[in-house]
């Protein structure tokens, strides 16, 4: 028999939507909320998110756990008998099993108070246009701002059972790069008549490949990658127009600056030499995950103590180049973010993303007990 909240997870799976329009989401979890006691909940809503309030028995702070709710504009490939409903669209970064790990959070605390408050926040956009940032400024959050926060992430490359984080940078700092490139068209048998932006995108590409190899610390890590290429019409006609879609990722935030100011040289000097316009968009930026260390270190040595060790094997990993908008969350209030081990083959944002449900109640109960610990129960 499925767990309510593995069935929940299947649930989700079916209606993944796209950041702000989550309604389908806001919905199904709204349901679940009212079947709760509610004797101890006060939920809010905002926008397509909702934050859900927990009273303690005896409260002197207050603890946060945060879920997120978007999908991804992917076509599912997998073989799962619950697959999406929405043609285009996919829970493949593991959103489903956050929201379902974050409904079981809810329900046990709703049936089983600690002592202190609880708010749980389920927060849309995470995968863009970013909803960390207004949510953190929203009226709705103001009077229930945890003393510290507690976020989780699926991770395919662990087994389930696994635990993985590290104090301090744990995700990178992560930007968006939006080129537009305009030039002149012309007929293919008079180029010199016209201004090929074909040949002036290339020739920014691989311009673009020697900031981190020429202008970035050897000793630091940076990714810049331009990984989608539009120009053109017909084989017959010069491109007068070309569009460069990408992401930017250091490790340091004085990094993200400085591959940013070289973009914008280089951007320059094209412009120079194809006598073109090219116009630049950083899109969404996200903050670096940075795990606060005495908190990190309390829960890592909490995993090692405590009797869940039996079920956990707690692994401290390196820094990865993945973004997560949480880190907006981390700056503002002490806590920290770990990987849950899910046990698939196929990474994050792929098609084929089939997480091992297994790890959906092993997260409850290790968040769950995390907390009481915290409270000292």
């Amino acid at each position: 028999m499925l767990s309510p909240f593995v069935e929940l997870r299947r649930q989700l799976h079916q209606i993944p939507e796209p950041g702000f329009q989550e309604f389908k989401t806001q919905q199904l979890l709204m349901n679940v909320l009212a079947g709760l006691p509610q004797e101890r909940l006060t939920i809010r809503t905002w926008r397509t998110g909702i934050l859900v309030h927990i009273a303690g028995t005896n409260p002197t702070k207050r603890f946060g756990y945060r879920a997120d709710m978007d999908g991804l504009p992917i076509t599912e490939e997998t073989s799962l008998p619950f697959p999406s409903q929405h043609p285009g669209f996919m829970h493949a970064c593991g959103h489903d099993l956050h929201m379902s790990i974050g409904m079981g959070i809810v329900s046990h605390f709703a049936h089983e108070p600690m002592k202190d408050d609880l708010v749980v926040l389920f927060q849309p956009a995470e995968e863009g246009p970013g909803g960390a940032l207004p949510m953190l400024a929203a009226e709705e959050l103001q009077d229930w701002k945890p003393n510290q926060i507690v976020g989780l992430h699926i991770a395919p490359e662990y087994p389930v059972g696994t635990i993985a984080t590290k104090p301090e940078i744990l995700f990178a700092n992560t930007s968006e790069l939006f080129i537009d490139l305009l030039g002149k068209g012309g007929h293919a048998a008079y180029p010199h008549q016209a201004n090929d932006m074909i040949i002036a995108s290339t020739q920014m590409v691989g311009q673009l490949q020697t900031i981190v190899s020429r202008n970035v610390n050897p000793l630091d890590s940076a990714v810049v990658t331009i990984g989608k290429m539009e120009a053109g019409t017909k084989q017959n006609i010069i491109a007068e127009k070309a569009r460069l879609e990408g992401t930017i990722r250091t490790l340091s935030a004085d990094s993200m600056g400085k591959v940013k100011k070289r973009i914008e040289a280089i951007a320059a000097g094209i412009e120079a030499s194809f006598e073109c316009q090219v116009s630049i968009d950083y899109g969404s930026n996200y903050r670096q995950v940075y795990n606060d260390p005495a908190l990190t270190n309390e829960f890592m040595d909490w995993l090692r103590s405590s009797t869940i060790s039996e079920s956990v094997q707690l692994i401290e990993c390196t820094e990865a180049m993945t973004g997560e908008d949480f880190g907006y969350f981390l700056a503002e209030i002490p806590g920290f973010m770990f990987w849950l081990g899910v046990e698939t083959p196929h990474g994050l944002h792929h098609a084929k993303l089939e997480p091992d449900e297994r790890a959906i109640e092993l997260a409850i109960d290790t968040v769950t007990r995390y907390l009481l610990f915290k409270s000292g129960v």
